[in-house]
């Protein structure tokens, strides 16, 4: 069981590396012209700079605490706060009428909660 959660956290960890990157280096007027991210058309440059910010924090909090041996407890952590980003992300895709990817982010927060769940 113990590699499934690794599993599981590699990848919600790269996934947030890659949502992490794109929003903290692509510019918000390129953002908003991709399918998926036209909801930066109704946020400022820093709250899309920040959200970013926080994934990049949540990839390494989902791997590098319970690898590293050091405060193991914040890859359970990051996977809760992980799901309440998830919430977020689909109100925001919910209120577009994305409901493809409003169906990603439940898959995304199913990953979560196995992880929360397995390693608290």
């Amino acid at each position: 069981m113990n590699l499934a959660f690794w599993i599981a956290a590699g990848l919600l960890a790269l996934v947030a590396l890659t949502g992490g990157l794109t929003k903290s280096f692509i510019p918000k007027a390129k953002l908003a012209t991709v399918h998926g991210a036209e909801w930066t058309a109704g946020f400022g440059a820093s709250a899309i700079r920040a959200l970013g910010a926080l994934e990049l924090l949540a990839a390494a909090g989902l791997v590098l605490p319970k690898a590293l041996g050091i405060a193991p407890v914040m890859v359970p952590v990051t996977a809760t706060c992980w799901i309440a980003l998830m919430i977020g992300a689909m109100v925001t895709h919910g209120r577009l009428g994305q409901y493809k990817l409003v169906a990603v982010n439940v898959v995304y927060l199913a990953i979560a909660v196995l992880i929360a769940v397995g390693r608290f």
